[in-house]
């Protein structure tokens, strides 16, 4: 469930509240009961970044995928090229 932030444009409180997507704006302010509160936007409070959990984990032992690559680097045998010229 996301936590919204909402502001009284009456009195300027301001409130965190945990709901869920579907559930109605709230409208009432807690701290003076006017009708006047709004839903404000605010940047998440997470960040996806990084390989991904998909890469490492979940995936059973024999499926895991050699991050170093199997058989050979091709950036190894790329750099024996590059130093016999």
């Amino acid at each position: 469930m996301p936590i919204y932030e909402y502001q009284c444009k009456a009195c300027g409180q301001r409130l965190e509240k945990l709901q869920k997507i579907s559930a109605a704006p709230l409208v009432e302010c807690p701290a003076c009961d006017a009708p006047a509160l709004e839903r404000l936007v605010s940047a998440a409070g997470f960040r996806l970044a990084g390989g991904g959990w998909y890469e490492t984990d979940f995936k059973s032992s024999g499926t895991k995928r050699n991050l170093a690559g199997e058989g050979g680097s091709t950036s190894s045998s790329g750099s024996d090229k590059a130093s016999s010229t």
